[in-house]
Parts: structure tokens; sequence; C-alpha cells
């Protein structure tokens, strides 16, 4: 029914993305309806609704992760040590389009894309440096990488090992999510199959050898920027969550092993309370689905932990000064919803890799909240109120429904192989950017509140092609330097892994150990696993 043809009094119906009805006015009977207190609790304990610490950001506040790398591995130190100097407590790297794609830089299609984008990493020796005076017990790394997660989470490892860190201590993250790969950005090298083995012997592996590490952060984030609603954003990950447990469970290990280091990462941008409620539903769904589902009795199994605070889809060209408004309404959903680490959006992230001062920005504004808006004073300060704790029931309904229908049409790994999410997905992301250009999805500054005054100042980041051949060349020094039998010999071990269905990563550690490069390592597997060829649906 449209505005106009409403009886005289009545109020237009309003919708949230994720396509629930929002009631001018939220009561005791509203909650009631949507399925009561049951799922609320209390902090720290299940269903962990209301976060999975019982002090949360009273004991400690979140991680400050921004996400950044660029050029070769001396720059983006340089950039870490100026973000850690302003306050940041992790770090959250960011590799360049031949790395992700499992090519070296001296690759002919890597030619123009060498450290645009991102840290080109060729050999160990790029991880040396890019961490060089990097504490790693009090700063933890998140490597943002999935089709190469493997090969370097093998390098991050050696590369510690090396400095002296005990690696059943050493904590930190890789995002090492493929399944969303082929839903969303298309970083991907092998088909689905091997590409979810290749992710479960990162969990095998690391909850032997490194049980403090996270191997794997499983990432809502990109499928909710390839379309994806709120709702389904959440359900789409916990479905994927579950292919690699699966597949893990299925190796031997149970579930308490390895459950508690699998992370998450997703995304904000939009309506704030169905952010909000997103989130608490979405902990809640998680820790029900592996009590109830697998077994766990471990309450950490349980945990979602999860990093949270940006929404690039969120962000526009337009007024980009706006966005420094949108950020610190990104970091507040984050801190509401009791995420554990935040990674802001950077105002400039619509034009170039953010600048210094964006990123200087960023941080200010997440350490605003914790010193002067009072977000850490209290536990889940929107817990109880009649509307959130609806909307939270509610969004767990909702998200139970997709999950039901996945399983119900063959399970999350068979459609993203048949390319069914991702039609489904692109689907919502064509009919979001048709009422964007509408004006039904309003966008301030966009198609709302526009000026006509085009300028902007932005500073934007230049490609400097003496960089990316500094990196060829340093490669050429790595390739001249090593012992080459060591380095056949190591890669015909990743070969015979492979080949053997053995878990590889024993193999990939000897060959980064003995300075074999990403496309050297990858080639080894595709010689197994072949490439992926991307279905087309219409």
């Amino acid at each position: 029914m449209k505005p106009k043809d409403l009886p005289e009094g009545e109020l237009r119906p309003v919708f949230n993305e994720s396509g629930i009805e929002i009631k001018p006015l939220y009561t005791t009977g509203d909650l009631a309806a949507s399925g009561g207190e049951a799922m609320i609790g209390l902090p720290g304990q299940y269903p962990f609704t209301r976060g999975i610490h019982p002090l949360m950001y009273r004991k400690q506040p979140w991680t400050m992760r921004q996400y950044t790398g660029f050029g070769n591995a001396a720059d983006t130190n340089e950039r870490f040590q100026y973000l850690i100097a302003n306050g940041q407590t992790g770090l959250n790297v960011a590799f360049d389009l031949p790395t992700q794609c499992g090519m070296d830089s001296d690759d002919p299609q890597a030619e123009g894309e060498v450290g645009r984008v991102g840290m080109a990493v060729d050999t160990l020796r790029d991880f040396e440096v890019a961490f060089e005076g990097v504490d790693l017990e009090r700063i933890t790394v998140s490597l943002t990488i999935n089709g190469t997660a493997a090969i370097l989470i093998a390098m991050y490892l050696a590369m510690a090992e090396k400095r002296g860190y005990d690696l059943r201590k050493l904590r930190g993250t890789a995002q090492n999510d493929i399944l969303k790969e082929f839903i969303g950005r298309g970083t991907w090298i092998h088909p689905v199959a091997p590409s979810v083995r290749l992710v479960g012997d990162t969990i095998e592996y690391c909850t032997k050898v490194a049980p403090k590490y996270s191997p794997v952060s499983v990432c809502g984030y990109h499928i909710r920027e390839s379309g994806a609603d709120p709702a389904e954003e959440m359900a789409y990950a916990i479905c994927i969550a579950k292919a690699y447990a699966d597949d893990v469970i299925r190796r031997g290990l149970p579930v308490d092993e390895f459950a508690g280091r699998l992370s998450f990462n997703f995304n904000i941008f939009g309506n704030l309370f169905e952010q909000v409620a997103k989130f608490r539903a979405g902990r809640s769904l998680w820790a029900k689905v592996v009590k109830e589902q697998y077994g766990a009795t471990n309450p950490g199994s349980m945990w979602m932990r999860m990093i949270a605070g940006g929404g690039g889809g969120g962000l526009t060209f337009e007024q980009p000064e706006i966005n420094i408004v949108r950020g610190a309404y990104y970091a507040l959903i984050s801190a509401l919803s009791g995420a554990q680490t935040m990674a802001l959006c950077c105002f400039d992230e619509a034009y170039t890799i953010p600048s210094e001062y964006a990123q200087r920005v960023s941080l200010r504004t997440m350490q605003l909240l914790i010193e002067e808006i009072g977000l850490t004073d209290t536990v889940d300060p929107l817990g109880g109120a009649y509307y959130v704790e609806t909307l939270t029931n509610q969004m767990r309904s909702r998200m139970e429904a997709i999950m039901a229908e996945v399983d119900a049409q063959g399970g999350i790994v068979n459609l993203v192989a048949e390319g069914a999410i991702q039609a489904k997905v692109s689907a919502r992301a064509y009919k979001r950017q048709r009422d964007i250009d509408a004006g039904v999805f309003r966008k301030v500054g966009v198609n709302c509140y526009r000026t006509e005054d085009k300028t902007s100042e932005m500073e934007f980041h230049p490609y400097d092609e003496d960089d990316a051949r500094a990196q060829v060349q340093a490669l050429d020094c790595v390739r001249a330097e090593r012992d080459g039998a060591r380095v056949r010999a190591a890669l015909a071990g990743v070969e015979e892994g492979a080949r053997a269905g053995a878990n590889v990563m024993p193999a990939i550690m000897q060959a980064v150990k003995a300075y074999a490069s990403v496309g050297e390592i990858t080639r080894a597997l595709v010689a197994v696993f072949g490439r992926y060829i991307e279905p087309v649906r219409f």
C-alpha cells in the first residue's frame, strides 16, 4: 500500500532491511509475543546474548585493530608503527591482490597490482620486515587473507618462531574464510571442496601446534557488502562456520578442542537497532548451535568472538566528510553490540587507501567512546529495552529460518559450489542499488540532502611503480640467496601431501622456512587441486 493510499491518520508501515516490520511502540506484550526473555540471560553466561564476558568493557575495552597495508613490507611496517604510537592495540593486515590470489610479484598477471591495495608478500622475508619491532605478545595480528591463508599463516608462525616466540602461547587471527570468498569477493584459487579442506588443515594444525591462535575468522562482512541483508549476513556466516566445524570433526577432533578459537568478522552499516539486535541474536544463536548440535560443554566453545566496527558499503563518495559521522555511529553500534574488536572504516575509504590522518580520526573516534562517552561503564546498556529485546528475538527467528532453508537445499557448501548463494546475494545487491537510485532506500548526500558542490580535498594514496620494482628485486635476491635444492624438496613435499590427502600445513611450513614463495607453493597445490571455475547463473 502506497502512502497516498493510506486511510487518513494511518501510519505508513516501516520495515527494517531484514524485512521485519517495526511498530511505533513496543511493550512487554511485544516481547512476550516474540519469544519472551528466555534467551536473554546474563553477560558471560549461556546463551551469551548480552556478551561473552561477565564484565565486558568494564574490565577491558575492545581491541582497536585498524585495517592497513600497502606497498612493500617496509612501507607497511612504517604505518604499523604510526598506528601503534597513536594508541592502536592490534594490527589488521591488508594484502595486495597478487598475494591474495597466489601470485608472486614478478608474475605477468600481477603487473600494475603489486602493493596497490595492500602489502605485497612473496616470501617469509617480507613477514620478517613487516613485523620488525612489533611485540607480538602485546600487539596481536590479524591477517586478512583467504585463498592463500594456509601459506601466510605458516609465514606468520615461522616468523614468530624464528624471533623466539612460543607458538603454543602465540595469539592472532587469520580471516581464512574461503566460502565467503566464493560468495562475496572472488580471491579464490582452488575449487570449493579442496578449499574447505585447506581451511580444515589450518584449524587442525593450529589446534595442535598453536592452540591460542585463531586460524579462521568467519566473515559475514563481505557477504553483507555483496548484497545480503543483516539477518542473511549472520545466518550465512553461521552456516559457513558449521561447514568448517563439520570438516574438522570428521577428522576426529572434538568440538571443544577447536571451536573456542573460531572467530567472526561482521559488518556494520544501516539502522542502529537492527545492527545491535542482529549481533545479540547471532551471538545467542551460535551458542545454541554449538551446544545443542555439536554437544560442546566448554562455555568458551560457544562464544561468538567477533570483530565489527565498519561497513565500507555504507560509506559514500559524495560529501565524504559525512563518513566521519557515519564512522562514529558504526563504532557506537559495535560497542553497544558487545564486539571484542573494532576495525573502524575511515572517512576516505570510498576514495583511496586511508591516509594517516583518516586512520588517526578513526582511532580517536574509538578512543573517545572509551574515554568520554561512557561506553565502557556498564555491560549491554540496551539490554531489557522492549524494542531491542523484541527485535533480537525476531532477528534470531529470521536467521534460524534462513539456516533451515540452506540445510533443506543441500547445505552451504553445495549451494556455494552451485553458485546459488552468490546469485541470491547478487540479486539483493541489484535491488538495493535500484532502491538507492529511485530514492526508496534513503542515503544522505546521495539521493537526499545533496549538495551541488562536487569538489573534494581527499588525499589520494599514490601508486608507486618504483616500490613494485623494488619488491620484484627483493624477491630476486631471496631466490639467489636461498638453498634451491631445499626449496625444490619442500615444494615436492607440499604436492605429495596434497595428493595423499594429508594435512598439508607441516609441508607448507617447511616450504615457507626454505623461503619458497607464495606463487611457488600455490602452484604446487594447484597441480593437485586445480583451479576454481565460477558457475554463471542468471
